[in-house]
């Protein structure tokens, strides 16, 4: 071998030295889980095509007549998106914003015994406002929504990964 070569190999092997590996599929303490969220939550859209698209072995139950056979149940408690102003320019007109978004759940087993206390996750963001280009603020509002939904949806997939029956 060459010094070329040792030299292009040697981060990888200080890489798997230290314990790196990328993550893999999530391994979950149940083997079937019911989502019980309101009607049309993106949230939990965007949770089950996750749950779906991760490649594990997880069954996802989506009628409500299979909820008692579930090993587990997710109730989404509430999602909620807040805008809230944090900063005025000397004449009083809105320069910055605070985008929140706010979910609750828990997770339980049919019997009712906790594996996931009631928790509250929150994501947000600080955005710049001009009124003169509000309609491009508000697609910018939109993408910062879904990048924050995307990120809480990461948080609870490690969560449930976590919790154990």
């Amino acid at each position: 071998m060459n010094k070329r070569t040792l030299l292009s190999l040697a981060p990888v092997a200080l890489l798997s030295a230290c314990g790196f590996r990328l993550r893999g599929v999530p391994e979950f303490g149940f083997d079937s889980l019911y989502i019980a969220a309101p009607a049309g939550s993106p949230l939990a859209r965007e949770l089950q095509r996750t749950l779906e698209g991760s490649g594990g072995k997880l069954q996802l139950l989506r009628d409500p007549a299979a909820m008692p056979t579930a090993d587990a149940i997710l109730d989404v408690l509430q999602e909620q998106q807040e805008r809230a102003v944090v900063g005025l320019n000397a004449s009083g007109q809105v320069r910055e914003l605070q985008l929140r978004l706010r979910i609750r759940f828990r997770l339980r087993t049919p019997a009712g015994a906790e594996l996931i206390p009631e928790t509250e996750l929150l994501q947000q963001r600080d955005i710049s406002y001009n009124e003169t280009i509000a309609l491009a603020k508000e697609a910018e509002e939109a993408l910062l929504y879904r990048n924050m939904r995307t990120d809480l949806v990461q948080q609870l997939m490690r969560r449930l990964a976590a919790a154990k029956r």
